[in-house]
């Protein structure tokens, strides 16, 4: 998976990463190409081995794909190829997204496909503006960004909600009290939005440049503090000729 840059993504990012009465809050977007690179080609091959019914020895009584259609799967039956690049995307982008981590392992079922756009747009609103960020909504305008860079009316979104022990959102001793990742998911455009946000208590440790993001602002400045992102590898993740598409 490929980061794209994307002029006004800074200021979205900055704006999702404010201070509350009740926690701190760290959100950030980030698009993506659908484009495999060489980190991904590993990937891509773990999960043909594991879910293509033609790896697997023949069932007797229903054939290769029976047990892969018996799988919980918000992409479809995972003995279709479609179904299964779509989970790869999805581990892909996660596995750029945190390059600290390996994903490889989530499983289907850890992930949901939302009923629609809207509700999930009216969801993270709601986070949003609960939270007193009615900035990010209403002034910054950041879906208007999204639906530029990724087209709702073509789009699916899915969620990932992992165990506790396998979420990097909520890690021991992180402090985290909510948290959601959202996927936007265009097909044609080959594109994936990753939408990711989490609240976090004032006893938690700071994360990388949290102190210095926080430290000057004014009370009519805090929660809307440039957050410097950590130092990922996106150099693991270059665009390289394999698309699965």
């Amino acid at each position: 998976m490929k980061f794209l840059e994307y002029a006004g993504i800074d200021a979205i990012n900055s704006a999702l990463v404010f201070e509350t009465a009740e926690c701190k809050v760290y959100g950030r977007v980030e698009p993506y190409s659908c484009k495999a690179a060489g980190a991904d080609k590993k990937l891509y091959k773990q999960i043909e081995i594991k879910y293509d019914p033609s790896n697997s020895p023949p069932d007797s009584t229903d054939g290769p794909s029976s047990s892969f259609r018996n799988i919980i799967s918000p992409f479809g039956p995972l003995d279709q190829p479609a179904s299964r690049r779509t989970l790869f995307y999805l581990i892909g982008t996660l596995n750029a997204s945190f390059p600290d981590y390996d994903f490889s392992d989530a499983k289907p079922e850890q992930f949901r496909k939302e009923p629609s756009v809207s509700m999930v747009v009216n969801s993270v609103n709601s986070t949003l503006l609960n939270h007193g960020n009615d900035r990010a909504v209403k002034e910054l305008r950041i879906w208007d960004s999204i639906d530029n860079l990724i087209d709702f009316e073509d789009s699916d979104v899915y969620s990932y909600n992992p165990e506790s022990d396998s979420d990097p959102n909520d890690e021991e001793g992180a402090g985290t009290l909510w948290s959601f990742n959202y996927f936007f998911f265009n097909r044609k455009l080959k594109r994936i939005i990753y939408f990711t946000m989490r609240g976090v208590s004032y006893g938690a440790p700071c994360e990388d440049g949290d102190e210095d993001d926080f430290s000057d602002l004014s009370d009519d400045d805090v929660g809307f503090a440039s957050h410097r992102r950590k130092s990922y590898r996106y150099d693991d993740y270059v665009a390289g000729e394999m698309d699965m598409m």
